[in-house]
């Protein structure tokens, strides 16, 4: 495993052991489904349809849709980066098959040239749980354009509030977790992630399910 630049905090020191070994029955079935109003299936496909053969996952989570999802290539190169040893120990356990490279690093920081480049890099609920606004937390997309192949997509999925549709369900248990730092979304709109895609690449797509936003961004301005 590499290990880079001290992570910040944010929502991923939540992940331990005992969370992960819930997270998909409560999170990407439970919550997905009833509460954001966006079945993990559509995630899923939303994977399928951006994954290149090198691809480089941050926030992996519990590995879950990379284990999921059919790539281009018989034999993908997989690297996961995360903040957090459990969930890179999840992740990488789960899709072993692959023979993933691990890096312990905060996205939120300059990554090292090292790290190599992809054609495709997955951000899935990543955003909504970094620290700040979301012009702040997208100098990670400046991070990772050196690392983006010429025809490279950066492709993910965030949780949004302002005209997002939300049930009251939805808007208490965000403000619950926006109230404890596992989310900082409550200035994250569509517009806002538009807008901030928009002035690093020349074409990008969002997609609103329920109060997730699916997006995918390509051509680098720079």
């Amino acid at each position: 495993m590499k290990q880079f630049p001290e992570a910040h905090e944010p929502g991923y020191a939540i992940y331990s052991k005992t969370s992960l070994a819930v997270y998909d029955a409560l999170v990407l079935g439970l919550s997905n489904r009833f509460i954001w109003r966006c079945a993990s299936r559509h995630l899923t496909d939303h994977y399928e349809q951006m994954l290149g053969a090198q691809h480089l996952d941050i926030g992996v989570g519990t590995g879950y849709f990379l284990d999921r999802s059919r790539f281009p290539a018989e034999h993908p190169k997989i690297t996961l980066l995360d903040p957090n040893r459990e969930c890179l120990a999840k992740a990488a356990s789960r899709v072993s098959r692959y023979e993933p490279e691990t890096v312990c690093a905060d996205a939120l920081v300059p990554w090292p040239e090292t790290l190599g480049r992809f054609t495709s890099i997955g951000l899935n609920y990543v955003l909504h749980c970094l620290p700040g606004t979301m012009a702040s937390k997208c100098v990670l997309l400046d991070h990772l354009q050196p690392h983006l192949a010429e025809e490279g997509t950066v492709f993910g999925a965030t949780i949004l509030q302002g005209d997002a549709p939300r049930s009251a369900l939805a808007r208490k248990l965000m403000a619950i977790y926006n109230g404890k730092g596992v989310f900082s979304n409550e200035q994250d709109t569509r517009e806002t992630l538009e807008s901030e895609l928009s002035a690093r690449f020349s074409s990008v797509n969002i997609r609103m399910i329920g109060c997730v936003a699916l997006f995918s961004a390509r051509q680098s301005r720079s």
